[in-house]
């Protein structure tokens, strides 16, 4: 394997670090599987994945500006 040096921001390198713990592995295997996910190709977007739901439902489209759907809200 290659030796690849990368500068990190602190916070970056700290939940890194976490990563890593909690999975008990190492940093660079967290850092490897992180590039080969991102190696694989585009995410599909939230509303990708969604698919058909998006736009299958009817209703308000903004409940906050429903009375009947605030009343008692936030008391």
């Amino acid at each position: 394997m290659r030796v690849v040096s990368i500068k990190l921001p602190e916070e970056l390198d700290e939940r890194l670090s976490e990563i890593a713990h909690r999975r008990n592995t190492s940093r660079s295997a967290i850092l490897r599987e992180a590039l080969e996910a991102f190696a694989r190709g585009p995410q599909r977007s939230v509303t990708a994945a969604a698919g058909a739901l998006v736009g299958s439902l009817s209703g308000p489209k903004d409940l906050s500006t429903a009375d009947k759907h605030m009343s008692g809200y936030g008391e």
